[in-house]
């Protein structure tokens, strides 16, 4: 049976109180009968309409469940969305330089390695690979944060949907513009079908994956099934010209704690890393 407006809001309300506070709750699918996809997107809309209410602007998207080599690990076996916003997204310097961030703001964080597309027009469900890398007008690596309300990590996949898809904060390096000529535009689809990303630990190397660990195909395969997807299943927003596209970690998550300092570098692609400090 389908959930009532008013139930709907106030599981968002419960959800956005546990992100403010970085507390728990229980799995939502364990407290209520039947609790899915369209449950968790229904949550998810009532929950970005919350945020927005009260001043936070949506920025763009993240996309998550990408990497098709971690799914046996969280039990999740498609990707999943939800906005990001000016409160979320910072803009980190690359190089020696490593941008702060408090782990007790978030629950249970831990960091993913990923690439972000930044749109110039629209994406629609139907675009092939060439349509797609058009709609882009810069690309970027950066590093997110994402947390779970749900202790140890356990969920069903419409929990995490409603729980603004795991998002915590996307540490964001510089945006590298795409030119409008299609030949270079081939060359960076290329490139996005093989490139190596590795994440490490104060300087130890902790994993590294490659780029069709996103989706079998790249971040452009992570694009397009997020259009396809947002299609079915909206949130009460469109993708806009502007909007940053987070694509997925090419890694394995790893927990965060504070002391650490973690890093990345990206082989195959012209995009600095990054470093993270956690505090």
């Amino acid at each position: 049976m389908s959930l009532a407006e008013d139930d709907i809001a106030r599981i968002a309300g419960r959800v956005l109180e546990a992100l403010d506070s970085a507390s728990s709750i229980a799995p939502l699918s364990d407290e209520i009968a039947g609790f899915g996809l369209a449950d968790g997107y229904r949550v998810g809309a009532s929950l970005v309409a919350l945020r927005t209410a009260r001043g936070e602007r949506p920025v763009g998207w993240k996309i998550g469940f990408t990497n098709r080599t971690i799914w046996d690990e969280y039990d999740v076996h498609a990707p999943i969305w939800g906005p990001i916003y000016d409160t979320t997204f910072i803009d980190a310097d690359a190089g020696t330089g490593a941008v702060t961030c408090t782990v007790a703001d978030l629950s249970e964080p831990r960091i993913e390695p990923e690439i972000a597309f930044r749109l110039g027009t629209s994406p629609h469900p139907d675009m092939d690979d060439e349509a797609l890398i058009a709609c882009i007008d810069g690309i970027a690596h950066g590093m997110e944060i994402v947390q779970s309300v749900f202790p140890g990590w356990r969920f069903q996949a419409a929990d995490t949907i409603a729980a603004a898809a795991l998002h915590g904060r996307y540490h964001c390096g510089p945006i590298t513009s795409l030119a409008a000529d299609a030949d270079e535009r081939r060359t960076w689809l290329a490139r996005l079908r093989d490139f190596e990303a590795a994440l490490f630990l104060n300087g130890e190397e902790a994993d590294r994956g490659v780029a069709e660990n996103v989706m079998g195909g790249g971040p452009i395969e992570a694009l397009r099934a997020f259009v396809r997807g947002l299609a079915e299943h909206p949130l009460g927003l469109e993708p806009k010209p502007g909007d940053m596209v987070t694509t997925g970690t090419v890694t394995r998550a790893f927990p965060v704690s504070a002391g650490e300092r973690w890093s990345s570098e990206v082989k195959g692609l012209p995009l600095p890393g990054l470093s993270v400090d956690f505090v």
